[in-house]
């Protein structure tokens, strides 16, 4: 939630709405308890910040990188068996929590990296089964972990050992917890890798052209919130005194902690909080005063305010509340608003063409029994702008592909001239970007859920790792690229051509040496494509070399310096695209033979 300060104002009138909103409910959820003084609201609050802590935890994972785990009670059963082992052996709960944790960091790492090989529901039920082992683990091995008995605690009192006969002492040690929890989502969200665990979620491709090495970020996010869930069963264990493999191992509670996330609203910093605030009074009161008539309560509870949350609050109660309009920045004489700039004007002559920055040689790939490209080669040359042209189907996206590195050819090479002057032969998209190639996408991928800025920030991190540096790049690429006025619009609300414009500047952020267009012009009106040209030819006259897939012939004949036109995946015409576009056989390729023969 942003906070805006003010030099001329007091300290507590520098807080906006949200954030002060934010301080009453943190500060309600501690002091609450301690003015009522009873043992039961003690005990509802403290299992509040445990499960708005773990369900914070949770949503690293489930919310920022998108990544639905229904087995996240593994870790925190790790963190609860870590600690009761660990003290059983006379060695204090605050070092066991730690070492739960880096045992639950490793174990998270190891059976998520298969696991992100899979998709949609197929990843949640991974997770499910690997819960299921871990509970049969717990139970198999009776001599470490008690079996099915479980394992009792020594009740050995003191802040040493997190045991206490008074709930104050366990509330200030939850409410800490929870408030560490809330801290690294907050710090993860507002830095790069939090930028780049949503990209992944949005579009992974997308984000992989932007250099995002997106398994990497994923198994970061998957570690984090796997040794915070530990930490917080360590303390739970410590705090119910008694464990055992059905609770510790639970996919019931694996649920509940999702459950609060996707309530409060997931992906949001502080959605499972409230989620928690909202969901756990409702359901420990009547335990409270149902006693064993509430059996299995909870989990009626949570369907209907699912089903209502569905119906009315798809976003989550985040959602909901960021309706409501926040107080213009215009309104505060200290606030300066960016003006709106146009687009950079061009260079006044065109820098010459270079030497070549780009080889392709003798490309083949077959799909099972289709020969898609057929010894495709060709040269790209700094400066230079060359036009891939040809019928659909004709293989053009394949060899984008594959010169980007998300296809690897069956034969044939891709080098590019690196900043030392010498090829390299790089064989995924990040190798790509490090070399300073960046894409575009024949289907329009944007960021959906970002703002104009923060997709273009996207890019931008690939060279600026600080915050607010990539901020100011993003910005000062939007003005170039006449995206200015949208800067704080949220992508899924642009045009088509706004968002083609906004994928080129995503990757012109990451200042690349070579761009690849796949059909930026297609689907937009006369006025749009007039702009585009204008903005490539900007973009050229830097020094960056272009390759473009492109049907719109006016745009081809305006940019191209040379054209290649495939047909049926191999090369059949290539030069300067007045000379091409006479050629019988690429006349041909597009208009048939019978116009062909008409014309002779």
């Amino acid at each position: 939630m942003p906070v805006t300060f003010s030099p001329t104002l007091p300290a507590i009138r520098r807080l906006t709405p949200a954030a002060m909103g934010l301080v009453a409910l943190l500060a309600g959820l501690f002091i609450t308890p301690v003015l009522i003084g009873d043992e039961f609201v003690y005990h509802v609050f403290i299992t509040i910040c445990l499960f708005a802590g773990l369900s914070t935890a949770w949503n690293i994972v489930g919310g920022y990188a998108g990544q639905l785990s229904l087995g996240h009670a593994i870790f925190y059963g790790i963190g609860g068996y870590a600690g009761v082992i660990l003290m059983n052996m006379g060695i204090s709960p605050w070092f066991g929590m730690f070492v739960g944790a880096a045992i639950a960091a490793v174990v998270a790492i190891v059976i998520s990296y298969p696991c992100f090989r899979l998709h949609g529901p197929f990843f949640a039920l991974a997770t499910i089964a690997f819960l299921e082992v871990f509970r049969v683990l717990a139970l198999h091995f009776r001599d470490l972990t008690g079996g099915a008995m479980g394992m009792m605690i020594q009740l050995k009192l003191g802040w040493e050992w997190m045991v206490f006969r008074e709930r104050l002492p366990a509330l200030i040690i939850a409410f800490g917890m929870m408030l560490v929890c809330l801290i690294v989502a907050q710090v993860i969200r507002s830095h790069r890798l939090g930028f780049y665990l949503v990209a992944t979620r949005e579009r992974e491709s997308a984000a992989r052209a932007a250099g995002v090495q997106t398994v990497k970020v994923r198994l970061t996010a998957v570690a984090v919130s796997a040794a915070l869930a530990a930490m917080l069963g360590t303390f739970h264990a410590m705090y119910l005194t008694f464990i055992e493999p059905a609770a510790m191992f639970s996919l019931p509670f694996s649920i509940q902690i999702a459950m609060f996330a996707l309530i409060g609203g997931i992906g949001t910093v502080y959605g499972p909080l409230l989620g928690a605030v909202l969901l756990v009074p409702l359901t420990e009161f009547a335990r409270g005063m149902l006693g064993a008539e509430a059996l299995g309560l909870h989990g009626f509870v949570y369907g209907v305010v699912l089903v209502m949350a569905v119906l009315f609050f798809p976003n989550g109660l985040m959602g909901a509340l960021q309706r409501f309009p926040a107080p213009k920045a215009s309104q505060d004489p200290k606030v300066v608003q960016a003006a709106p700039v146009a687009a950079a004007p061009r260079a006044a002559e065109r820098p010459p063409i270079g030497q070549e920055v780009m080889r392709v040689e003798n490309l083949q790939k077959h799909f099972g029994g289709l020969h898609v490209t057929n010894d495709v080669s060709f040269s790209l040359r700094e400066g230079e702008i060359l036009g891939l042209i040809g019928p659909n189907g004709a293989g053009k996206t394949t060899v984008f592909n594959m010169i980007s590195g998300f296809l690897q050819a069956d034969s044939g090479s891709v080098s590019v001239l690196d900043r030392e002057g010498r090829f390299q032969a790089p064989t995924s998209p990040s190798d790509f970007a490090a070399l300073g190639v960046g894409r575009t996408f024949q289907i329009v991928q944007p960021f959906a859920a970002m703002t104009v800025e923060e997709n273009i920030m996207v890019g931008a991190f690939y060279r600026h790792h600080d915050v607010h540096d990539a901020r100011e790049a993003a910005r000062e690429t939007a003005h170039r690229m006449g995206l200015g006025p949208w800067l704080d619009a949220e992508a899924r609300g642009l045009t088509i051509g706004g968002l083609k414009r906004l994928e080129v500047a995503r990757v012109m952020a990451m200042e690349p040496r070579i761009l690849l267009l796949d059909e930026v012009m297609a689907g937009i009106n006369q006025t749009d494509v007039r702009r585009a040209i204008d903005l490539m030819l900007s973009i050229r006259d830097t020094g960056v070399s272009i390759i473009a897939i492109e049907h719109v012939m006016q745009a081809v004949m305006s940019l191209s310096d040379r054209v290649i036109v495939l047909n049926s995946g191999e090369i059949i015409a290539e030069g300067k695209p007045q000379d091409v576009v006479r050629d019988p056989h690429v006349i041909e390729a597009y208009l048939g033979k019978d116009f062909v023969h008409a014309q002779h």
